[in-house]
């Protein structure tokens, strides 16, 4: 993986996550906030760490905040602070911006600035959470758009030994099989006649409507 330049800007618990994980792959990050104590408590996680108010231009020039491949804006409660730093890094021509938004309207504002991609949180650890209470055998997902999910999910008992040819889940359910986990292993686009063992994962792509069917088999 190509090693790519983070500025994650606001260290409360959400950007040093964030910083964290990041770092911990193999990236750079820089870490920004206006308190000087989250900066010293972050400077573990992140490649760099900078004491600065986002929302002046001088400060996101002096660190070349433009030759970074991305910038999330984790800015906690100041809706304020977060949109006018979305609005200069978008201004100053950072490739992608990501920001945190606290709700729906501050995040129709992002999304009017320019920003990439508009997460939400708590929304989402909120589905997420609803979603594994629902179906049980849904251990993540992400979401491709309105209609469309990529799921992990553990296969039904009833599937395990049994080759894809012979489950034939794409013309029985209505969704694709896009990689098989065992253990460690990661078998990507598996073959028709990929044996599913006790325990595999399946990472699959689909309808809503489909995946919920297909998550709710015993």
């Amino acid at each position: 993986m190509e090693k790519q330049q983070y500025a994650v800007i606001g260290l409360g618990r959400f950007g040093t996550a964030v910083a964290r994980r990041l770092h911990e792959a193999g990236h750079d990050v820089l870490g920004i906030d206006a308190n000087e104590e989250r900066v010293e408590d972050a400077e573990l996680y992140v490649t760099h760490a900078a004491v600065g108010d986002s929302t002046e231009e001088k400060t996101l020039t002096a660190i070349e905040i433009r030759n970074f491949d991305c910038a999330i804006v984790a800015i906690g409660n100041d809706i304020q602070s977060s949109i006018l730093t979305a609005q200069l890094l978008k201004e100053l021509g950072v490739k992608k911006v990501i920001a945190k938004a606290l709700g729906k309207q501050h995040g129709k504002v992002l999304e009017k600035v320019g920003v990439d991609w508009v997460i939400y949180p708590e929304r989402d650890m909120g589905e997420r959470v609803a979603n594994q209470l629902l179906s049980p055998n849904i251990l993540n997902y992400i979401e491709l758009s309105k209609g469309y999910n990529i799921q992990e999910i553990l296969i039904p008992r009833g599937m395990a030994e049994k080759s894809l040819q012979e489950l034939d889940i794409r013309a029985k359910y209505g969704i694709s099989v896009i990689a098989i986990v065992s253990g460690t292993d990661i078998t990507v686009s598996p073959s028709p006649d990929q044996i599913i063992h006790k325990e595999d994962l399946l990472v699959v792509i689909g309808d809503r409507e489909s995946l919920s069917k297909f998550s709710s088999i015993k």
